[in-house]
């Protein structure tokens, strides 16, 4: 899997320097995609648009990947027409798929979106679309927070479900604290803070369902 740096992504996006190709090289190796959304309030971390907007900042970066999506079908369709028009089947499926991608990804709608037939589903698949991976949210939260969550992580949990994707909810601050500590000390510090496992292990547990393992 992959994760996402959503601060240093959003900064990037904003500057209008897009997400670079290495990044979306590396994007398209992976089996999923974590996003790492900012989801406190501290006036000594600043935030790059001066707001902490968790669904914004991930509407940033989605819009990325589905430019790019879109920017590699566009170029991969003329050829295939070609091909297409002289009745070669494969490319024939290969194009109708391509063409639902880029109906959905101009309506600024991510591929996954797609509702694909069985027959169709190796097909798809080897289009190797950024927005076609499957995705968990992860939101990173006040220690104080770590237990219920907050404002912020309610809205991406709403946004979540109606995708049909996992969400954990993490302090980062604690996660340092517990690499400090030993076993008996961690199940301590987390049993005060009314937490039963490490966020690292919640992360780990939501990959493996994510991908089916």
């Amino acid at each position: 899997m992959s994760f996402v740096d959503i601060a240093g992504l959003v900064e990037g996006a904003s500057k209008g320097e897009g997400l670079g190709n290495q990044f979306l090289a590396n994007i398209r190796e992976t089996d999923a995609i974590i996003y790492v959304l900012r989801c406190f309030e501290n006036d000594d971390i600043t935030h790059v648009r001066g707001t902490v907007d968790p669904i914004a900042d991930f509407d940033v970066v989605e819009t990325e990947l589905m430019l790019a999506d879109l920017e590699s079908l566009e170029k991969r369709a003329e050829p295939l027409e070609k091909k297409a028009r002289s009745g070669d089947k494969e490319a024939k499926q290969s194009l109708a798929l391509m063409e639902q991608a880029m109906t959905l990804l101009r309506d600024g709608k991510p591929a996954r979106k797609a509702e694909i037939s069985a027959e169709d589903k190796s097909a798809w698949r080897a289009l190797n679309l950024l927005t076609t991976k499957p995705v968990l949210y992860v939101c990173n939260v006040a220690e104080t927070e770590s237990a219920d969550g907050n404002e912020h992580t309610a809205r991406v949990q709403a946004k979540a479900a109606e995708e049909g994707a996992g969400v954990v909810v993490i302090s980062a601050s604690i996660e340092a604290e517990l690499e400090q500590l030993d076993e008996a000390d961690q199940k301590e510090y987390l049993s005060d803070l009314g937490i039963e496992e490490t966020g690292l292990n919640r992360i780990i547990q939501a990959g493996y369902n994510l991908l089916g393992l």
